[in-house]
């Protein structure tokens, strides 16, 4: 899976210490929560998003005139800021004429671009416009991102459940061969083969539940994309996302569903979320974490 969904809120590193104190939870949750969202509403968050293009072999043209491929806002971009052309599944920018394109700190006329495939895309701008590469599967797309999008300005926060330390679950590790992959489907309509450490294994009301965990090489966190009955209702419908501390020596982690949120999907249409496989729709509702958000 791609590495920028991994690097949406990476913020349990280490596998946390039971909380002394309701009080204390609560504020740790808060903090959390106030660092979920200043992510959100970077100048670069999902608050952002603007569009999404997919390629095709050759040149595509790329500026405010609808006539392009990649059409960015009116008065925000020239009619033709360049093209980025397609070859031999390489990407490449040429800026038009007099427009002024910079990545990083240098104004450039010519780009190869890198996708998000690595971690690190190579991410073009001009003015408060910027746009970089993605790959999803055999195809390449360029999402674009305005840092001064009406919907970064109109954000009001996020509705939560009241905390309760009861959802910060202790749960069993339980490990699954090396090379273990599972099918995760995605908000286009593809299913990708993701790498599975295993699954964590939680206990609710006197009954286990287990989660299928996702992870890449190196993550010292175990992604879960999870569904539960409160999805459509009081949570986004397409379900949530949480993190999960690697296991320690003891084979023994954490779910804080408290943790639950959002994905980048509940905030713009120009995300390519994964879904929760079929094994990950828990049949209970889980009224912590995040609410749903907007209309998306």
């Amino acid at each position: 899976m791609v590495r920028l969904l991994f690097a949406l809120l990476s913020l349990t590193a280490a596998l946390p210490a039971a909380p002394a104190s309701e009080t204390a939870y609560r504020a740790e949750i808060e903090k959390w929560r106030s660092e979920r969202i200043r992510h959100l509403t970077a100048d670069d968050g999902w608050l952002t998003v603007i569009a999404l293009s997919w390629l095709e072999t050759g040149d595509n043209p790329i500026g405010s005139a609808p006539s392009n491929r990649i059409v960015l806002p009116a008065g925000k971009a020239p009619s033709e800021l360049g093209r980025i052309r397609l070859a031999g599944g390489r990407a490449h920018l040429e800026v038009a004429p007099g427009v002024e394109v910079t990545s990083g700190p240098e104004r450039v006329r010519s780009l190869d671009l890198a996708s998000d495939e690595s971690g690190k895309p190579t991410i073009a701008r001009h003015g408060t416009i910027s746009f970089y590469l993605i790959k999803r599967g055999d195809k390449l797309g360029v999402r674009v991102k305005d840092s001064a999008n009406a919907a970064r300005k109109a954000f009001h926060g996020i509705d939560a459940f009241p905390v309760r330390s009861a959802w910060r679950l202790d749960a069993r590790f339980e490990p699954y061969p090396a090379g273990k992959t599972i099918a995760i489907p995605s908000i286009l309509g593809t299913i990708s083969q993701e790498p599975s450490p295993g699954a964590v294994v939680f206990r609710i009301d006197g009954k286990e539940h287990r989660l299928d965990a996702v992870n890449e090489q190196g993550e010292d966190e175990m992604f879960l994309i999870f569904g539960d009955r409160t999805n459509g209702t009081e949570t986004y419908g397409a379900g949530r996302f949480l993190y999960a501390p690697r296991p320690g020596k003891d084979g023994r982690t954490v779910v804080d569903f408290n943790k639950a949120y959002n994905p980048p999907c509940a905030f713009t249409p120009f995300a390519t979320c994964p879904l929760p496989p079929p094994q990950n729709r828990l049949p209970i509702p889980i009224p912590a974490g995040e609410k749903s958000y907007g209309r998306h």
